[in-house]
């Protein structure tokens, strides 16, 4: 049998093609999380809880593979992001940027389980961020979403459509947190070919 894999089971959230908004339901999740606050840049706090939270979900698949529910394909990396002032993210301001990096588990992962990949990421490892990685659970309900091409950068205008005509041309108020979900590696993906959903928590007002 092929291991889960969220692009193939959930393709309306982790594959979709639309690079309009455009809105959708979204069910409920559960998350590995850790979070933090500063430029994802340059504040070292952003690389090691992102280097802490692969080490904890690839050590919940491989426990996974061993028969603890099932082999799955680790999922992107996902955040959540806020800020005390909504405009800091179309002007770029990642230095007020408050942020909860994610990584989606299947449904059979429980809160033991991931409590005890930490303990043995941690005995391999020795990633202080570690010890702060919690599970999340996340219901967004509707949203809009779409699919940014290039860099992360250049979501502001994206973003800035959002808020100025989309949402409140659809009669739509916030919600819940700015997510988005990075579907390259920008190590291995050159800056204008990266592709990244956006989505956010939506209601009709």
């Amino acid at each position: 049998m092929a291991a889960y894999d969220l692009k193939r089971e959930l393709k309306s959230l982790y594959a979709p093609k639309n690079t309009d908004w455009d809105l959708l339901d979204v069910p409920p999740q559960q998350f590995l999380a850790i979070d933090g606050r500063g430029d994802p840049n340059t504040a070292a706090a952003y690389t090691e809880a992102v280097e802490a939270l692969y080490s904890v979900a690839y050590t919940i698949k491989f426990a996974c593979k061993r028969g603890e529910g099932g082999d799955f394909t680790v999922g992107p990396l996902e955040g959540l992001w806020w800020s005390d002032r909504p405009e800091d993210f179309t002007a770029r301001a990642k230095s007020s940027w408050q942020w909860r990096m994610l990584i989606c588990q299947p449904a059979w992962v429980d809160a033991e389980l991931i409590e005890a990949a930490k303990a043995t990421a941690q005995a391999k490892k020795r990633l202080p961020a570690i010890a702060r990685i919690e599970h999340h659970a996340l219901e967004e309900g509707l949203c809009a979403q779409v699919l940014h091409r290039g860099s992360y950068d250049d979501e502001g205008p994206t973003l800035a459509d959002l808020h100025r005509h989309f949402m409140p041309d659809h009669g739509l108020a916030f919600n819940g947190l700015h997510h988005e979900i990075y579907l390259s590696d920008p190590r291995r993906v050159t800056p204008e070919k990266l592709k990244t959903v956006l989505r956010q928590p939506v209601r009709k007002t």
